[in-house]
């Protein structure tokens, strides 16, 4: 039998797989957009979102064994992965339409959807609650670049 830890880690690891569904030309046209002077830190975005889901993991982790099997801990597990599915989707959708607006929808909904999961997890851990600070700090941040770089694009192909 596997550790709760393990299926809730594989279960994360194989969704965040879902990013990778991506076409080289997608690839080509992100590479290609125009970013705001200030985002220096960009080649650290794999690790910061890498950090995220550990601590995504290890919250639902805490979520899970405080309550194993109940109704409740199941509800909040679906949370858990439609947070996880909808921050994952970001690239394809993103990638896939080409278009900055549509990933600036799907970053606010993981921002929203985040909040709403940390308010429901808070009465049963502050410590899981505490995990999920990574991403409410986080995410809007990337959700705010993107809706820079969405206008910045704009410009350019209006201007």
């Amino acid at each position: 039998m596997f550790s709760s830890w393990m299926v809730i880690g594989a279960i994360a690891f194989v969704v965040a797989l879902g990013a990778n569904i991506i076409r080289p030309a997608d690839v080509k046209w992100f590479k290609r957009l125009r970013r705001p002077q200030w985002l220096t830190f960009e080649s650290l975005i794999p690790v910061i979102w890498t950090v995220i889901f550990i601590c995504g993991a290890w919250s639902a982790y805490i979520v899970w064994e405080a309550n194993p099997g109940n109704s409740n801990t199941w509800f909040l597990m679906g949370f858990y992965l439609l947070l996880e599915v909808v921050t994952i989707a970001y690239t394809p959708v993103t990638f896939w339409s080409q278009n900055l607006k549509a990933g600036t929808i799907t970053g606010g909904l993981g921002a929203i959807l985040a909040l709403i999961l940390a308010v429901l997890v808070w009465s049963v851990s502050r410590w899981a609650t505490a995990l999920l600070l990574p991403y409410l700090l986080w995410s809007p941040i990337g959700t705010y670049t993107t809706w820079v770089m969405d206008k910045i694009n704009s410009q350019v192909e209006n201007g």
